[in-house]
């Protein structure tokens, strides 16, 4: 965790993940780049390099501050405090 990020602990928060791939590009015929999860709800949802940047909108509509790299889960990115946890 982080010295400068208090949402650390939700790194060891074990979500269900909401699909295998990011539901708002299936139905935008949009071809996911990386997925993330959210460590809150397990939405999963595509990074910015993909033109829905669906994680970022995830966060900005729900302001669920930690994700994770989705299916690996090798890192995690604290939206709030912009630093990889």
């Amino acid at each position: 965790m982080s010295a400068k990020c208090p949402h650390g602990d939700l790194t060891q928060n074990k979500p269900k993940p909401s699909g295998k791939s990011c539901a708002e590009c299936v139905k935008l015929g949009q071809k996911s780049v990386q997925l993330r999860m959210c460590l809150t709800c397990g939405n999963v949802a595509c990074c910015d390099s993909t033109p829905g940047q669906h994680a970022t909108a995830h966060f900005n509509e729900t302001g669920h501050p930690v994700m994770k790299s989705f299916p690996d889960g090798k890192w995690a990115w604290c939206y709030v405090d912009k630093t990889y946890l």
